[in-house]
């Protein structure tokens, strides 16, 4: 879910102010070294199949901020094509 308005509330505050939403989808990291609940981590392990690479998420904000500075990203979402 986002938050439409504070976006467009700091994209207000000024002209050279560019707000861009990335929304990852399951990605590969060490969180499941931190899950303490057995069950919990199982499940997270089981997705990680799927999982795309934190690259990606590093290459979605690389192609938002290398954008023109008139463009505006408003809003990427970046996931798995397998995650439903």
């Amino acid at each position: 879910m986002t938050d439409r308005p504070s976006r467009d509330g700091l994209r207000q505050e000024s002209r050279e102010l560019r707000v861009t939403v990335i929304s990852p989808g399951l990605t590969r990291s060490e969180l499941t070294d931190t899950i303490n609940d057995q069950d919990t981590k199982d499940a997270v392990t089981g997705q990680m199949g799927i999982a795309i690479p934190a690259a990606a998420i590093g290459e979605a904000v690389h192609y938002a901020i290398s954008q023109p500075a008139d463009v505006d990203v408003d809003e990427l979402v970046i996931r798995p094509t397998t995650q439903g």
